[in-house]
């Protein structure tokens, strides 16, 4: 044996269940087809945010909050519908979601601090829903910010790994590319597959796939981390369901390329059961970055509530389609509403006042201020004067980006943009100046001013992220700005069906000895835990959980 368990893929959830099992005194090997550099996977770029229930820093905010209304809003966003039926997709997808909530709402922030991590300040409230009580979306914000973003949560996983390793605990094959699982008898025994020609390139960059040699590992359990298929359009496009209309001609990207979801496919044709595969979770509010680390890289913004939204041909989005609020409930009406399935891009409309307040960006690289733990920069950079330093470079630099002093320019900018001039200037002043006017009363019908007003509520919103309401054209709050808007693919929903003890479960439905997934390869968890939609802040804490109950079935078992 090369070691008791084999884990494949170095990102956050290979990473929990490796340092668990050292802790329970196994030995590990982890494989990954990356360099080195490339330790701690996606959650690395991310801003780290994670969904948590009942907190402290809820509770300073004046935000109550319990397992019983997570487990509302979970479910009235998840939509379970494939519970009937032999070994039905959807049969572990629901206990896995349950059970997320609990550890959400009990274990989770306790062991995050044994583990090193903490929390800034700031509890943010994204999805906030599809305007049903029972429906998508966050009741109350729930999602809370770490220390050093994505790379404070990946971080000391990283370095426990490598600690062990010194200690002669974890041994790394970085540039193995794993091309097949082993059996014996029905049962996985180990991992084969190609060693990489050694590449030195920087984290997050495209990778040669030079094939020098083979090899083969064995093990007593095979956990498979490998991630998803956001950096693969073929595989989005060709597991993009019916319901969310035509995939876009033109994506951008919010992953490395080399998540690929080449291991599920390979999963798959080793016996493996994929569940819920045209599940997945893209933003539409991708812009293109303007110093790219990956190909066709791409930035999210995460908007407050105060941008104007409109479709390619300058219409107003109408609820869901909100900034915030229903990220798939707005995908959903860009590529199924037929006048515009041809196109692949929508706008914000907003100024300066806003962009200043409501702006962040996804990505640790994009917030300098959290991710080198630097309260003073925070505070001055989020209550301060003027837009982040980030923000600003996107809008000076950013291709996606049309600044104007008065809106016939913007407009004229906007066009620009495209390859035939689809915006109308008279119907978007008279659309924005119908929203304008909404602004100056108090029993406002837009459903828009009422959430802006309903976010203020929230002393976190009134502090960071949302502009106290004013007119998008009141020449005091410019100048104006549009930003043009992608969809961005990023996460895989359905993945490789596992049990409560996260098993990876055969074509029958019945655990294959030995074999475990964990992450987003598992759908973080039973192949589809959040089943139709996210709640947001639940992916690295998926991650997380998902690499952690492995670990402990494995500890018990072997």
């Amino acid at each position: 044996m090369d070691a008791d368990v084999i884990i494949i893929g170095g990102g956050l959830a290979g990473l929990v269940a490796c340092n668990e099992l050292v802790r329970a005194g196994k030995r590990v090997a982890i494989v990954e087809q990356e360099n080195e550099a490339n330790l701690g996977g996606q959650a690395f770029w991310s801003l780290g945010g994670l969904f948590l229930v009942d907190t402290p820093m809820q509770r300073r905010l004046g935000v109550k909050d319990s397992f019983e209304l997570a487990w509302q809003d979970w479910q009235g966003s998840a939509q379970w519908d494939r519970l009937s039926g032999t070994h039905p997709e959807d049969e572990w997808a629901r206990q896995w979601g349950r059970a997320y909530v609990e550890f959400a709402a009990g274990e989770k922030r306790t062991w995050l601090h044994q583990q090193g991590i903490r929390f800034t300040p700031l509890v943010g409230w994204a999805e906030r829903g599809d305007g049903r009580a029972g429906g998508h979306g966050n009741s109350v914000p729930r999602f809370h910010v770490p220390w050093g973003t994505g790379t404070g949560v990946s971080g000391p996983f990283a370095d426990k790994a490598r600690e062990a390793a010194s200690a002669g605990n974890v041994r790394f094959f970085f540039r193995h590319r794993v091309d097949g699982l082993t059996y014996d008898g029905g049962t996985v025994t180990g991992v084969r597959g190609s060693v990489l020609a050694p590449d030195a390139s920087p984290r997050g960059v495209s990778s040669n796939r030079d094939v020098v040699a083979g090899f083969e590992l064995r093990a007593q359990a095979v956990v498979i981390a490998s991630g998803g298929i956001g950096g693969n359009h073929d595989q989005v496009r060709r597991w993009w369901p019916e319901r969310l209309g035509t995939p876009p001609a033109k994506m951008v990207t919010g992953v490395p390329q080399h998540v690929d979801g080449r291991m599920l496919d390979i999963a798959d044709q080793s016996g493996v059961r994929l569940v819920n595969r045209d599940r997945m979770w893209h933003y539409t509010e991708g812009i293109r970055n303007w110093n790219p680390i990956w190909p066709n890289h791409a930035i999210r913004i995460l908007p407050g509530p105060s941008s104007l939204w409109f479709d390619a041909l300058g219409r107003r989005l109408p609820s869901p389609g909100l900034p915030g609020y229903d990220t798939l409930g707005t995908l959903n009406l860009l590529r199924t509403t037929p006048d515009i399935q041809q196109y692949d891009h929508s706008w914000f409309i907003l100024n300066q006042r806003i962009i200043e307040k409501e702006f962040a960006l996804s990505g640790s690289e994009q917030n300098p201020d959290i991710t080198n733990r630097d309260l003073k920069l925070l505070l001055r950079s989020r209550l301060g004067r003027g837009a982040g330093a980030p923000i600003e470079a996107f809008k000076e630099h950013g291709a996606d980006f049309v600044v104007a002093d008065n809106l016939a320019d913007l407009v004229c900018g906007m066009n620009g943009l495209t390859e035939e001039p689809l915006l109308d200037y008279a119907q978007l002043r008279r659309q924005i100046k119908e929203r304008d006017a909404e602004v100056r009363n108090p029993y406002s019908k837009d459903a828009q001013v009422a959430g802006i007003r309903n976010s203020r509520r929230f002393l976190g919103d009134r502090l960071f992220r949302t502009v106290k309401p004013h007119r998008i054209l009141d020449p005091k709050a410019g100048p104006l700005i549009a930003v043009q808007l992608h969809v961005v693919t990023r996460k895989t929903l359905g993945g490789i069906q596992t049990n409560l003890s996260g098993q990876a479960l055969g074509h029958d439905g019945s655990p294959i000895p030995g074999l475990y997934a964990a992450g987003e390869a598992a759908g973080f968890g039973g192949g589809g835990a959040h089943g139709y939609n996210a709640l947001e802040g639940t992916f690295l804490g998926g991650c997380i959980f998902t690499g952690l109950t492995v670990s402990r079935s494995l500890a018990a078992a072997l």
